[in-house]
């Protein structure tokens, strides 16, 4: 699901269009600020699903009957289901509100009960067995209740009435009797919507046929993949039909849109950007998971979009909420978050994709859009990406942690791994025959990645998943006439939750005519490297392409000597070791001896040199106490000879 968008005018929405080729950041910043607005004047109905555990859901016949100038629904739902626990009862999730008229099994009326719960508990005649495949059908009418974001809504654009829904995360119980969470999708559906004659219904997968009787329209939707609940939708209006194809793979896809008539225009001009971004992502998640059928959109109401399953409903075709929710049909539909406690999984990929689409459409440069998420993400201290309260919609989709942070985790990824397997992992997580079109954990997405990668992720995802914020970068740096740069690495984090974030992390040297970007594994605060840049650098900046989520990076330079092969031997007397400091050699080896005060060699070490600054120790905690002498020369013939107390 995306984003609130706040409106203007017709004519000034046509003019953002012209200019929108990059909205990344406009989509991924503007609209953030709107969505809070507009869900803060959202209620919702009573949380979660109730629905029994006892049975498997096979497939839904939904047949509705709506007209869109009256906020009513009559519907009668045939569901099959199998039995995984012997029993005589079973329930669905239902709001209360609406009316049961009766259930038909086996060709009679069963005995039912609508509890307080919101469930809908079914009484069978006999005691069902386990993996018996069976069905029932349920005939109900009556006004849905008002919750979540306008689970089932009806109000009008340009005088014309319509009626749509949007069940996520909660809603679909406030409109139809099913299964409301997040464990158990439907192998496949039907849809017949009858309607009014002056309305066309539209729903998920493919219209397979439409007909005439007794005064209305019958729309007949089919979808033959497996679906969640809150993913089924219906919109019913005086809607405009733009159909186009794109090629996914080696098949030609129908593209099949339904728009106000006065927006037609707008939204068929636009679907040019639904076709690449369906090709750029084909080529980069794998191939559209729902090929065999159709994608497009349905205008309708509400303020931003909605992944429904192959029809995702939006409000105004601006590119960013293309892209993203396009996305959603790899991630959120095909496979969908376990908990609403990882919704991550669904939010944070679908808004990374905007930023691939931008990147990969007009290979645009990034990072500002990076900084602007980073900038909202670290405007507070704390937070995780890990929802810690799955019954409060304001945390499950609070922009700053679920979206925001969601998608810098991805980046994060995509940075620590590289792009080829970082995409290779993607395909593979979606390919997962354990998650194919079906509920993913965090831990499928890491096992997958790691596969690919041959990387450990077990402390990122700890860090940056469950933990919560960022860490600040502090460093000092200095460089020897041979160009070699010492860097110290400090690393203080936002949140005690995480005392150090372990990362490869950035260094880019440069100076007026010449730069170079240096990767090193950052294990410690505090974290000395020696680094060959090759040239002399005026500065230092630290992650300069935004890899790393953070709020602060400081560098430093300290004015380092310039003398040629200074050597500083110390301490001394040496209790146990002696430190033998160079700075900028000029050698490429150094060879130490040792003697005692009879001439003998006791300890003796070679050391080949690189040029960058070097601290050497000899060991003298097995010698006697007494007087020795140091001899330090080069393979250029660099003599010293210092006296040595132990």
């Amino acid at each position: 699901m995306k984003n609130i968008i706040f409106f203007f005018f017709l004519l000034t929405r046509i003019a953002c269009l012209a200019q929108q080729t990059d909205s990344s950041l406009r989509g991924l910043l503007h609209i953030a600020e709107m969505e809070k607005k507009t869900f803060q004047s959202q209620r919702f109905s009573e949380k979660l699903s109730a629905a029994s555990a006892n049975f498997d859901i096979i497939y839904y016949r939904c047949e509705w009957d709506i007209d869109p100038a009256v906020r009513y629904i009559n519907g009668k739902i045939t569901s099959y289901f199998k039995i995984t626990t012997p029993s005589n009862n079973i329930s669905f999730d239902l709001v209360k509100t609406l009316t049961v008229d009766s259930i038909r099994y086996h060709g009679s009326n069963i005995t039912f009960l609508q509890q307080t719960d919101n469930t809908l508990l079914l009484q069978f005649p006999v005691l069902i067995t386990s993996n018996t495949v069976d069905s029932v059908t349920i005939f109900y009418q009556g006004v849905p209740d008002t919750g979540g974001f306008g689970s089932f809504t009806q109000s009008q654009h340009n005088g014309t009435p319509i009626i749509w829904t949007l069940s996520e995360p909660f809603g679909a119980k406030d409109w139809w009797p099913c299964k409301n969470g997040l464990d158990d999708k439907a192998d496949s559906i039907d849809i017949i919507i009858s309607t009014p004659t002056a309305y066309r219904g539209v729903s998920n997968g493919v219209l397979a046929d439409e007909w005439n009787a007794s005064g209305k329209h019958y729309w007949h939707f089919k979808h033959r993949y497996p679906i969640a609940s809150y993913l089924i939708a219906l919109a019913v209006s005086d809607f405009a039909v733009y159909q186009d194809s794109v090629l996914i793979g080696n098949k030609q896809m129908p593209i099949i849109s339904y728009t106000y008539p006065e927006d037609y225009p707008v939204f068929q001009s636009q679907e040019a950007y639904t076709k690449k971004a369906l090709q750029i992502f084909s080529t980069l998640f794998g191939d559209y998971p729902f090929a065999n059928e159709k994608y497009g959109h349905t205008e309708f109401g509400w303020g931003g979009g909605m992944e429904h399953q192959t029809n995702s409903f939006i409000r105004w075709p601006y590119t960013y909420l293309i892209s993203h929710e396009l996305a959603h049909q790899w991630f959120g539909d095909n496979v969908t978050c376990s908990s609403w406690e990882q919704i991550w999984l669904n939010e944070g990929f679908a808004s990374y994709a905007q930023i691939l689409f931008s990147e990969f459409n007009t290979h645009v440069n990034i990072v500002p859009n990076i900084q602007a998420v980073a900038n909202s993400i670290t405007s507070l201290p704390n937070g995780s990406v890990k929802v810690s309260d799955t019954t409060d919609e304001n945390r499950i989709f609070l922009q700053r942690l679920t979206y925001h942070k969601g998608l810098y985790l991805v980046h994060m990824l995509r940075g620590i791994l590289g792009d080829s397997n970082f995409f290779k992992g993607l395909q593979k997580y979606l390919k997962d025959p354990a998650v194919k079109f079906g509920y993913a954990k965090t831990s499928d997405l890491q096992r997958n990645l790691e596969q690919v990668s041959g990387k450990n992720l077990t402390t990122f995802f700890k860090n940056w998943y469950e933990g919560e914020g960022y860490p600040n970068y502090q460093a000092t740096w200095s460089q020897n006439i041979n160009n070699w740069a010492r860097i110290q690495l400090n690393q203080t984090t936002s949140d005690q939750s995480v005392s150090f974030y372990e990362m490869p992390v950035q260094l880019e040297f440069k100076n007026a005519i010449a730069d170079t970007t240096i990767v090193v594994s950052h294990q410690y605060s505090g974290q000395v490297f020696w680094i060959n840049v090759g040239f002399a650098a005026d500065t230092m900046l630290i992650d300069p392409k935004l890899w790393v989520l953070t709020k602060t990076k400081t560098s430093q330079k300290i004015i380092s000597n310039t003398t040629a092969n200074n050597i500083k031997i110390y301490p001394n007397p040496a209790p146990e070791n002696i430190h033998i400091s160079l700075q900028n050699p000029t050698a490429t080896q150094l060879h130490l001896q040792l003697y005692n005060s009879v001439g003998q060699i006791v300890r003796q070490q070679q050391i080949n040199l690189t040029g960058r600054d070097e601290i050497i120790d000899i060991s003298v905690t097995s010698l006697s106490a007494g007087i020795y002498w140091l001899q330090v020369s080069d393979n250029k013939k660099l003599k010293l000879i210092k006296k040595i107390v132990r």
